[in-house]
């Protein structure tokens, strides 16, 4: 009764009361806000939904919402009759405002340097796409926030600019043995990836590695396609952060006009010693857009490549599987338990549904912890390459996995085949499942030596030693070009369709030329603990063959499946051939 009586109180008290008089009441409070350094969070919202509230812009209004973004990321605000002014140490924004309130243009200037227009951020403001364009501001400000006295701050950020223009003549090498003109071959094969220059609205970004399907569908992406494609498309920004310790950085190029190149083919840099260089209480940071769920062992080989160590109290590990799900948007939709083990299941647009489990035990272990990580600490440009080579890696691995965790919306009623994921080692993984006509496991051993080699094995009792070479090239092939394990199990369970088909004896007659493997669980990728075994077999003559068909195949990979890649897989062997 009270909190009824006081809200119609205070429905009375400012029934009257103009629209002005409650937004300069809002923001005199907001003033008054115990940290001085961040307004009041309830009030920030009480004033946004004020301001959402009011569909008619007003320069008022305008000047209001955008003191209030302003203030939010921490940067000064003030303006003159028709600008706005949104600063910062090392940059800021002047917006332009017709009497109406509408937003006329927007301009941002770099410290020294004159105001650039900037569409995009234009668009943002007439858009009325505010939490964006506080997004995008937020990341500008984060990129030039360097700490210190304006003395340091100043050297600091000529140190950055120096780093940039080393990134940018990299980027601008030809690429050997290969030269990757397209943009999308430049993420994921660049020496630095692919390099979006500096731009007064836009900090450098260096995009990294897209998955082969991303890249198929979006050979060429424009700049602002670029920027927005967040989910497929790992970026990170080369920036500076605050140090415990002094580190020498560089305060010139440290790659010459004409540079040389190291056995790795990368540029080689001069030394400190031989340039001019300062200690500063700081360091390089590849800031990563979106963290990436990282094996212990990438971590430390990024702290060896760079020699600064990632403070382990800024990390929290937890087995990799667990990463990717919270990382994931899929990771939403509830997945079904089983003995408190959860069960993902995938259905394919053309009919049929596989499940995966991958269970709590084989993947919490030592070697399967991951942590997300955010930034790379890091103090010359030729560090770059090689760490952003060890996140290809990474992000390749994560790409696959993340293939068996992805929840379907309406899974069908009837499941078709089920399958388990487990590590091998930190660099493959094996997934097992019943094989087609006979009672027997099959494991599908998959290694990931780098981002952009993957190998396959196939193991289990009954199938032919004629077949299991050509198949392991085949589903190889495939799983590099589709990055997806259901995608590729499904047409290797169809070839197994095929190859399995044939009369018992033949069968039994050729079990001694595989790995045993039955259903009682023994199999050589089932333990980790228990050696791989090697083909055995002697190899004979390849009496029947058949074609793949594109048709096998996710319809989205068999669109982008050359007409020429036509693997060639033994059929059953005819009682006529000659050895």
């Amino acid at each position: 009764m009270k909190k009824n009586t006081s809200i119609s109180n205070l429905h009375c008290k400012f029934a009257e009361k103009s629209w002005n008089h409650t937004f300069q009441l809002v923001r005199r409070y907001m003033e008054k806000s115990r940290d001085e350094s961040k307004p009041c969070e309830p009030l920030v919202r009480s004033l946004e939904r004020l301001q959402e509230e009011l569909q008619a812009p007003t320069m008022n209004n305008m000047k209001c919402r955008l003191e209030m973004i302003a203030k939010q990321q921490g940067m000064g605000f003030h303006f003159t009759e028709s600008t706005c002014y949104l600063t910062a140490d090392f940059f800021y924004l002047e917006v332009l405002l017709l009497p109406s309130g509408e937003v006329q243009e927007v301009k941002v200037a770099l410290q020294g340097e004159h105001p650039a227009p900037s569409r995009s951020l234009l668009h943002l403001l007439r858009s009325n796409n505010f939490s964006d364009f506080s997004m995008r501001l937020g990341e500008l400000f984060a990129q030039y926030n360097i700490p210190g006295d304006n003395k340091t701050k100043s050297k600091m950020l000529k140190s950055l600019q120096c780093l940039w223009k080393d990134l940018q003549q990299i980027s601008d090498m030809p690429n050997e043995p290969k030269c990757f003109e397209a943009q999308m071959g430049l993420i994921n094969n660049g020496r630095v990836g692919f390099l979006m220059a500096e731009k007064q609205d836009y900090p450098p970004s260096l995009y990294f590695y897209s998955s082969p399907n991303d890249c198929l569908k979006n050979s060429e992406l424009s700049f602002e396609e670029l920027q927005e494609f967040k989910p497929a498309v790992q970026a990170a920004r080369a920036t500076i952060g605050v140090s415990d310790l002094t580190r020498k950085l560089q305060m010139t190029s440290l790659i010459s006009e004409a540079p040389q190149l190291d056995t790795q083919s990368c540029p080689a840099v001069a030394a400190f010693s031989e340039v001019s260089n300062e200690m500063l209480p700081t360091c390089f940071l590849l800031r990563l857009k979106t963290p990436i769920p990282v094996l212990f062992h990438i971590v430390e080989r990024v702290g060896q490549i760079t020699g600064v160590t990632i403070p382990d109290c800024d990390l929290q590990w937890a087995p990799l599987p667990k990463l990717l799900m919270k990382a994931s948007a899929s990771a939403k939709s509830p997945s079904e338990p089983l003995d408190g083990q959860e069960i993902f299941t995938v259905v394919f647009p053309e009919g049929g549904m596989h499940t995966y489990v991958l269970p709590d035990s084989s993947w919490d272990i030592p070697t399967q912890r991951a942590t997300l990580l955010a930034s790379v600490p890091f103090t010359q440009p030729a560090h770059v390459s090689a760490v952003l080579e060890l996140l290809r890696h990474q992000c390749a691995f994560n790409t696959l996995l993340r293939s068996c965790l992805t929840q379907s919306a309406s899974p069908a009623s009837v499941c078709d085949l089920h399958f388990e994921v487990r590590p091998e080692y930190t660099t493959s993984i094996s997934v097992t499942f019943r094989q087609p006509h006979i009672d027997r496991l099959a494991v599908l051993l998959v290694n990931i030596p780098n981002a952009r080699q993957i190998t396959c094995q196939l193991f289990g009792g009954g199938l032919y030693d004629l077949s299991t070479a050509i198949l392991d090239e085949y589903i190889s092939i495939v799983l590099t070009r589709c990055m997806s394990i259901p995608v590729a199990v499904r047409a290797l369970y169809i070839r197994l369709e095929k190859t399995t088909s044939c009369p018992i004896t033949a069968v039994a007659e050729n079990d001694r030329l595989s790995p045993v493997m039955d259903t009682d669980g023994q199999s050589p990728a089932a333990s980790q603990s228990t050696a791989m075994p090697e083909h055995d077999g002697v190899p004979g003559s390849v009496c029947g063959a058949v074609s793949v068909s594109k048709s096998e195949l996710h319809p989205e990979m068999s669109a982008s499946m050359p007409d020429d890649l036509h693997p060639f897989v033994p059929v059953a062997p005819m009682a006529n051939c000659q050895s």
